[in-house]
């Protein structure tokens, strides 16, 4: 996990642009355990690691570059 100064943190808008998937997906696939897990930040605020979301993003990448290349 990188130092504290690196951690940034990402609302939903955001992951769902970078993801490309809806809300309902999302919290979907985080109670499944495939996603990661948001951070409360208050009652009504939530997000996520930026990292976690980058890696989740490029562990997609490397299983469609593994299943090219079987």
């Amino acid at each position: 996990m990188p130092s504290s100064p690196e951690l940034r943190v990402i609302r939903l808008p955001e992951v769902r642009t970078r993801t490309g998937l809806s809300r309902s997906q999302l919290y979907k696939l985080e109670s499944e355990g495939r996603f990661p897990a948001h951070i409360k930040l208050s009652e009504r605020a939530s997000a996520w690691l930026e990292h976690e979301v980058d890696d989740w993003i490029a562990d997609r990448i490397a299983e469609r570059d593994a299943k090219a290349a079987a």
